[in-house]
């Protein structure tokens, strides 16, 4: 234990290893000096834990190498398990793989945790995160829990302003139960190695299961890991008649009820 931390913070400040300090929790021998302390939360040695964030949004592969870069395992090991992994959700109803159930926050990891160790950490956080209701109510909107998160990642990568998650949430409901194509171009970057900024015609072509301009449907999986406004929305659409919408600037998109709406909205707005 180290008894005085302002000595201890004069001492990295004068060490000039202020910044260098690891975040996280350690076990320490009994007796060590301040300056012996120091230089094994600088090095990272007998550190137990550290913090990391993982960011709404994520894709199990971010995820992946986000660990793997604090040091809590093989990327590949990682990615690898996540993909492979199922979640139980409720009785006899499994995810296809841990994409979409690795809870967005910031936790203290133990450093010698395993691929699954790791992934109950976030999954557990996940758990607790879903409604009490959540059979009830995909009962009621006539989706499975998996197909709701997975609408719920649709929603985390498209909608920028919380109070438009709900009002999203409805548009991909209203186009669903009108068998129309959800359209989406985040589910056809998912399938990309790497991010994009410009979804091309041909990307649009690509005959993809996460194609949902050329698929009915959600896709197959989840396409990122969404955070709870994105899963309250997705449990919880704002009703409208809304079937399009195009992003307007500073946040927001604008909504339309007709083809007609829309394609003025996208004259408007992507000129």
């Amino acid at each position: 234990m180290v008894r005085s931390g302002l000595a201890f913070r004069l001492l990295a400040r004068a060490e000039r290893l202020e910044t260098e300090v690891r975040a996280g929790e350690y076990r320490f021998a009994a007796h060590l000096s301040a300056a012996e302390i120091l230089s094994r939360m600088t090095t990272g040695g007998w550190q137990i834990a550290v913090w990391v964030t993982i960011p709404e949004g994520f894709t199990a592969r971010e995820i992946a190498a986000t660990l793997a870069e604090r040091e809590l395992g093989s990327e590949d090991a990682l990615r690898e398990y996540f993909l492979r992994d199922r979640l139980e959700l409720e009785s006899g109803v499994r995810s296809v793989n841990l994409e979409g159930y690795l809870f967005p926050d910031t936790y203290l990891m133990p450093v010698a945790a395993t691929p699954a160790a790791l992934a109950r950490i976030m999954t557990d956080e996940f758990l607790t995160k879903l409604p009490n209701d959540a059979a009830a109510r995909a009962k009621r909107l006539r989706l499975t829990i998996p197909q709701i998160v997975t609408l719920a990642s649709l929603i985390e990568r498209e909608a920028k302003a919380d109070d438009e998650r709900r009002l999203m949430a409805g548009v991909y409901y209203n186009r669903l139960a009108r068998r129309m194509p959800l359209e989406v171009d985040a589910t056809i970057e998912y399938t990309f190695a790497h991010h994009k900024a410009v979804i091309t015609r041909a990307d649009l072509a690509r005959n993809t299961p996460y194609n949902t301009y050329l698929h009915l449907g959600l896709p197959p999986t989840p396409i990122a890991n969404p955070g709870r406004p994105s899963l309250e929305a997705a449990f919880d659409p704002q009703k409208s008649e809304y079937l399009y919408y195009v992003y307007r600037g500073n946040g927001h998109h604008a909504f339309a009820r007709t083809r007609a709406e829309h394609d003025a909205n996208v004259a408007r707005y992507e000129r």
